[in-house]
């Protein structure tokens, strides 16, 4: 049985993934600081391993991944966990809005991508696979976003900086860079600008995204999606003023 660890997996994107990870067979860790919501995610499977811990904890994040491991392979970790923070001009966001978005977004990322790599070069055979989860905001900023938008260009250095590393180990990393899955986050976003008078966003299903991991993860070992952007269809990113 193949398996997989999601991080961040107690809601949005992270709960699609581990969802769809199950219905395909998958053992699947579920990895959140919610146990009750992650209990809901995991809807009685067998092969789901609830793992409540805070990504930025490097000791529950180490605990953790060695709990999912312990007997078992590591085949995938799908490191998604993340937040948005606090919005506006940069001279508006507070320092401690700053670091908590780098310390979830970027260090939690660290420390998972950390645990991961360590079981992954040890284990017989050696070997697996990271999907960072970057953003559309990676290439292209919301207006408002400099902690999000900072936080995820550094998501994609250290996804390339993990490829060329985890060469010499069988070890692939490859980033998913969304755009406007309708998570929480971007139904927020909806209601602020209805409220607004704004025309809706375009927006895709989450369970697109969830496919989208799934072909990723479903490769062999000689074969790697280094990045791949899914985006709703008719979204600006791609055009001029």
């Amino acid at each position: 049985m193949k398996s997989i660890l999601v991080t961040g997996a107690s809601s949005g994107i992270g709960a699609a993934v581990a969802r769809r990870f199950l219905q395909e067979g998958w053992r699947v860790g579920l990895l959140a600081r919610r146990a009750a919501a992650l209990h809901e995610v995991a809807e009685g499977h067998a092969q789901a391993v609830i793992l409540p811990a805070d990504v930025t904890d490097a000791a529950a994040v180490d605990a953790a991944f060695d709990m999912f491991a312990e007997g078992a392979r590591l085949d995938v970790l799908f490191n998604n966990a993340g937040m948005f923070g606090p919005q506006g001009p940069i001279d508006e966001i507070p320092l401690e809005g700053w670091k908590q978005v780098i310390d979830v977004n970027l260090t939690g990322m660290f420390l998972c991508a950390r645990a991961a790599f360590r079981i992954m070069r040890r284990q017989d055979p050696m070997g697996g696979r990271i999907i960072n989860n970057g953003s559309i905001s990676a290439h292209s900023p919301r207006e408002g976003s400099t902690c999000y938008t900072t936080a995820k260009h550094g998501v994609s250095g250290l996804t390339k900086t993990l490829s060329l590393d985890g060469r010499a180990f069988d070890i692939a990393c490859g980033q998913i860079d969304i755009g406007n899955a309708r998570t929480d986050l971007v139904l927020g976003l909806e209601k602020t600008r209805a409220a607004q008078g704004l025309a809706p966003l375009p927006s895709m299903a989450v369970e697109d995204v969830a496919e989208a991991v799934l072909s990723m993860a479903r490769l062999p070992a000689e074969a790697n999606v280094q990045s791949m952007m899914v985006m709703a269809t008719k979204m600006p990113h791609i055009g001029r003023g």
